[in-house]
């Protein structure tokens, strides 16, 4: 069909010429305003977290973590991310800080073909390996019990193909693109679309939505988001994102019921969503 062929070239080059605005800044590190609290930045999920954080960058993945985590008392969940087509994680890099600064660790697979997911597994073994190791920082502070998986474009089609990794918990698809079996999944997921992105159009989500039919699934489609809008600044992005993950990885009850129960927070804020579904299995 002519939009698979046009899907990866056009992906390609949009997230190319967005890659170099942030492209020196890979290694830095960031924390919240001063004073912020960790109960002020669980209750809003798009603000930043209570943790500074790290940024390592190695040949395989780059690491997003809480900067103090080997001094930390407790044990961080882990997000494994796929990148879009010829990008890298750098051009993500304010959304996976952002999980970062909330208390999560993400292992960014540093590939520009992710689709297949094999970078976005080497991220676990990498962080099994670390939190076995009593001379690394990560020793005993990774919580490979509470996994999710995410990514943008041919990331998100990532995200749905390692969902059928037992050692994932929940998928996080943005945008996904169409090579990818969702029936193979047997984890809740959030498929998120633009109303506006013309590269992966929101029927293509959408189907993917329809066919999981077998997993609590949520389609989320955001008022005016095209397919960029996710680089850099990642908007509207940050704060649902960070509160299915919260969710599903942490437990945060006040985060799960912006999207199950009666009271859905999204499902009644038309402000930022052009369309919300739930199938039988999330309307609960």
């Amino acid at each position: 069909m002519l939009w698979r062929k046009l899907l990866v070239p056009l992906t390609s080059l949009l997230l190319l010429l967005t890659a170099s605005a942030g492209a020196g800044a890979a290694a830095a590190s960031t924390g919240s305003p001063a004073g912020a609290s960790a109960e002020a930045a669980a209750a809003d999920y798009g603000a930043p977290g209570p943790y500074a954080t790290a940024v390592e960058v190695g040949a395989v993945t780059t690491l997003y973590y809480p900067r103090d985590i080997a001094t930390s008392d407790r044990r961080h969940p882990v997000i494994v991310w796929g990148n879009g087509t010829f990008a890298f994680p750098v051009v993500y890099r304010d959304l996976l800080l952002h999980w970062a600064s909330q208390g999560f660790i993400v292992a960014a697979a540093n590939t520009p073909q992710s689709n297949l997911g094999i970078s976005m597994r080497a991220g676990i073994d990498l962080l099994t390996r670390r939190n076995a190791d009593p001379g690394s920082p990560f020793h005993d502070r990774v919580d490979l019990e509470h996994i999710g998986a995410s990514g943008h474009s041919q990331g998100g089609a990532a995200a749905i193909v390692v969902g059928a990794d037992p050692r994932i918990d929940t998928i996080l698809p943005i945008q996904p693109g169409p090579l990818a079996d969702i029936d193979d999944v047997h984890v809740p997921a959030l498929l998120l679309a633009g109303q506006k992105d013309s590269i992966v159009f929101p029927f293509l989500v959408k189907a993917f939505y329809n066919d999981a039919d077998h997993i609590p699934a949520i389609y989320g489609e955001l008022r005016g988001a095209d397919h960029l809008t996710v680089v850099g600044d990642p908007g509207p992005f940050a704060a649902p994102t960070t509160a299915w993950f919260k969710a599903h990885l942490m437990g945060d009850q006040t985060a799960r019921a912006q999207f199950f129960g009666a009271g859905c927070g999204i499902c009644t804020d038309s402000g930022t969503w052009s369309d919300v579904r739930r199938n039988g299995l999330a309307n609960r």
